[in-house]
């Protein structure tokens, strides 16, 4: 019996696993039947140069038009069918990911007039709650805002540009329930917790006080190119109608912002474009007097303002220092004839930043593409650099809002380092590490990794520098995925920087590398000009010899590398897979700049007049042939292209959802090959995605079960 019993079970197993697979193969085949949506084609004609081109795509920038909505979801539903047997694998990498991080976490507390500020999350809880205490850290907590609460019921939520009155009565607030950065300002007391009447709407969310507490200044943008343009000020308890406007900036190529200096005494307008710097001040003490021009405009004179005492520190580019040095002028004589020279130009070094404190000069610099941070005392006796020996690593200052004080607070991580937040006592140079990121699971020890710093040679002999972190089990044997990531636009700089999701990738057996390209200032700011404007190719092909340069050097090979590049990192992954398709197995362009020329051509799309410096202008002829020659959308060919994962948000303010769908639409249409190509559409979301902690690791779960799937890693 016990035999029959037995074979009984074996059967009811054999059946039950030869379901399972016929239901797989059948999954399988019917996901393989599925067919991609087609965009239906209105070809539209556009002229520039006496040049046509025909984009069959245009009508997909109808945003209330129900079909180009109707055609983004079915994007959507195309994606969750194709990817139907990677939703449990998908799930637990989600999981996963949320394991390692921290729920109940906080930051390191910082003083700021009396009070000791901090944000912290709750277990379970997606949003923040920003607190302080009076005096010290063992008094009562004050909740200023639970974000958990104000984002109840919301699609997004983001709170930005919190502001405490110098009294610490008040707190000004931004929330922006879109997603596309536009922000609603509130005034709430702190004492009673009421929220006053004061609503200030369609502005950029960030405000600052005068000492009066009573008045703030804000920016607001302009409707259609959400451009910073204003700035105005209102009066506690009094409607945004009678706000007064401060200042308006003409130019359709600056941004303006509103700050307050670090020694409290002045209120600062700034105004600026890729080029070019503008600064007006006003004592705080005084909100209803006249901003002072510090240093009219000048194209091509970059600069930016610190006070202290009776000067102010300019950092600058002025006589041609094109990397940057530091001067001094006095407060009541501003203009660029009274700057003296404080730390002269260096061709090798990158002046990035400076911190003031009463007895301390802090500055930022960077050399060989790497941080380093300088302590100089004013008395000019003994100034020192804080050592920091990894052969790739990320250190720069973080909140120092306290004057006088010896203490100098800074961050430090690498690709295998968890981040800390240090104290450094500039006095006795001593440090205390406050708090190093925890990495949960138990499986975490950063000894199984490796790090690296290698450099490509790009066809122009130019040596380019590649970070790289892996686990220690992998050999260079051709047969690793690796993943490439780059930016190289606007001077960003791709810091080598930690991430406890990365080692869901790492421990799968993954390389991952950033590729610091030119079009960042990696190596300061020539290697931002030679990646710009009529030298942006280099950009591309930059990325493309680090492409080379791994497969060559065994990290990986065709078959196993892929690449990754968001926003104008976007436009970077839709420019190689034009030009060298055959390098990547698979490719993931988050919210890609890809439509170049016809944005550059619309001013009214948000921030395309303040992106000629980077780009040009395409209403110069030069110009518009350039962009021409690369811009992704214009350069799609029938030819075979790599595995594609695109992604966007429906109300995305920098990079609209209709360059990507566009994209999409045409390679559809154009590639000959077998590939996938999956164009994934937040319909909540703008440009920096699904809002609350956790939502953003679910976009991050599609991703890898992407990459991971390509692979045929299934666990």
């Amino acid at each position: 019996i016990k035999k029959i019993m037995k074979k009984s079970i074996r059967l009811g197993l054999l059946c039950v696993i030869f379901a399972l697979t016929i239901s797989m193969a059948n999954a399988q085949k019917m996901a393989e039947n599925i067919q991609a949506p087609i965009a239906k084609i209105i070809p539209k004609t556009l002229v520039k140069h006496n040049h046509t081109r025909i984009d069959n795509y245009y009508w997909l920038n109808e945003r209330e038009n129900p079909e180009v909505i109707t055609y983004l979801n079915q994007e959507n539903e195309y994606y969750n069918a194709k990817t139907a047997d990677t939703k449990e694998f998908q799930k637990e990498l989600f999981e996963e990911m949320k394991a390692r991080i921290k729920e109940d976490d906080q930051s390191v507390p910082y003083f700021y007039n009396g009070y000791f500020y901090i944000t912290r999350y709750e277990k379970g809880q997606d949003y923040p709650i920003y607190s302080r205490k009076k005096g010290s850290l063992t008094a009562a907590e004050e909740i200023l805002f639970n974000c958990n609460e104000l984002a109840k019921g919301q699609s997004y939520f983001q709170l930005g540009g919190m502001s405490i009155s110098p009294d610490n009565k008040y707190a000004s607030f931004g929330v922006d329930l879109k997603g596309r950065r536009i922000y609603t300002i509130q005034i709430k007391n702190l004492e009673t917790g009421e929220i006053l009447s004061d609503k200030i709407e369609n502005v950029t969310g960030g405000s600052v006080w005068a000492n009066d507490n009573a008045t703030i200044f804000y920016t607001q943008q302009d409707k259609v190119t959400l451009r910073a343009d204003k700035v105005f000020r209102h009066k506690l308890g009094t409607d945004a109608k009678s706000d007064v406007l401060i200042f308006d900036e003409k130019d359709d190529t600056f941004n303006v912002y509103v700050s307050k200096e670090k020694s409290r005494k002045y209120i600062v307008i700034g105004s600026g474009s890729t080029l070019t710097s503008e600064y007006r001040i006003l004592n705080a003490d005084q909100p209803e007097g006249e901003f002072k021009v510090f240093q009219p405009r000048v194209r091509g004179l970059e600069y930016s303002i610190s006070h202290y005492g009776d000067s102010f520190y300019v950092l600058t580019n002025k006589d041609k220092a094109t990397n940057f040095k530091l001067m001094k002028t006095p407060e009541n004589a501003t203009s660029k004839e009274n700057w003296k020279d404080l730390i002269p130009h260096r061709k090798d070094v990158l002046l990035e930043g400076i911190e003031i404190f009463k007895n301390y000069l802090v500055v930022e610099e960077r050399s060989n593409g790497l941080n380093h941070i300088r302590i100089m005392p004013w008395n000019g006796k003994g100034d020192y650099y804080l050592p920091f020996d990894n052969e790739t690593y990320s250190a720069y200052t973080t909140t120092n809002v306290d004057f006088d004080t010896d203490i100098l607070r800074y961050g430090y991580q690498s690709m295998a380092t968890p981040s800390s937040v240090i104290d450094f006592n500039m006095a006795t140079k001593t440090k205390e590490v406050l708090k190093e990121q925890q990495v949960l699971g138990g499986k975490f020890d950063k000894n199984n990794y490796i790090e690296e710093r290698v450099w490509a040679t790009a066809a122009d002999g130019t040596k380019v520098p590649i970070s790289m972190v892996y686990h220690k089990s992998v050999k260079k044997d051709g047969k690793n995925p690796l993943l490439l990531y780059a930016y190289g636009s606007y001077g960003n700089t791709m810091e080598p920087y930690f991430s406890s999701t990365r080692l869901t990738l790492l421990d799968r057996g993954f390389v991952y590398a950033i590729a610091h390209i030119r079009g960042g200032e990696d190596l300061g700011r020539k290697w931002y000009e030679d990646g710009k404007l009529l030298k942006k190719k280099n950009t591309f092909t930059d990325f493309i010899d680090c492409s080379k340069f791994v497969i060559q050097q065994k990290y990986t090979s065709t078959e196993h590398l892929y690449a990754e590049g968001g926003s104008a990192g976007g436009l970077l992954m839709g420019a190689v897979v034009n030009m060298a398709p055959e390098l990547y197995n698979g490719v993931i362009a988050q919210v890609p700049f890809v439509d170049v020329v016809t944005t550059m051509l619309d001013d009214s799309i948000p921030l395309t007049t303040g992106e000629y410096d980077e780009w040009g202008n395409p209403n110069d002829k030069k110009y518009y042939d350039y962009m021409l020659s690369y811009s992704p959308y214009d350069n799609v060919t029938k030819q075979k292209y790599p595995n594609l994962f695109v992604s966007t948000g429906l109300h995305d303010s920098q990079v609209q959802y209709w360059e990507p769908a566009k994209w999409v639409a045409k390679l559809r249409t154009m590639k000959n090959d077998d590939t996938v190509l999956y164009l994934v559409t937040n319909m909540d979301a703008g440009h920096g995605g699904a809002s609350g902690r956790f939502e953003s690791l679910k976009e991050l779960a599609r991703e890898f079960s992407f990459l991971l799937d390509l692979e045929k890693i299934k666990k």
